[in-house]
């Protein structure tokens, strides 16, 4: 993990919600097609909605969150679905106690 690109990431308020979003989706988002949330994720369109911004934008910030390592992907037929890494974001946290 590359602490620069991750404060990058999180430097996005837009961002930095859609994060807090998936740490619990069932509270945030409706149900895509009975898709379990919590094991497989959210769909692009969830949050597109959610944040009342065009798909273009909303798949950019997931792509900035996915690489910086904070998100990980796994695609179902045409959808692409989006959830937490919690390994990676305790690693951040242990990262920060430690170095900061």
């Amino acid at each position: 993990m590359d602490p620069i690109e991750v404060f990058k990431a999180l430097s996005n308020e837009s961002r930095l919600q859609i994060l807090q979003w998936l740490k619990e989706p069932e509270k945030h988002f409706v149900p895509h097609e009975g898709v379990d949330m919590t094991t497989i994720g959210v769909c692009v369109s969830q949050v597109t909605e959610k944040l009342n911004m065009t798909q273009s934008t909303a798949s950019q910030y997931l792509s900035i969150l996915q690489r910086a390592g904070l998100i990980r992907t796994e695609r179902i037929g045409k959808y692409t679905y989006y959830k937490r890494d919690e390994e990676k974001i305790r690693e951040l946290a242990a990262f920060l106690n430690q170095e900061l």
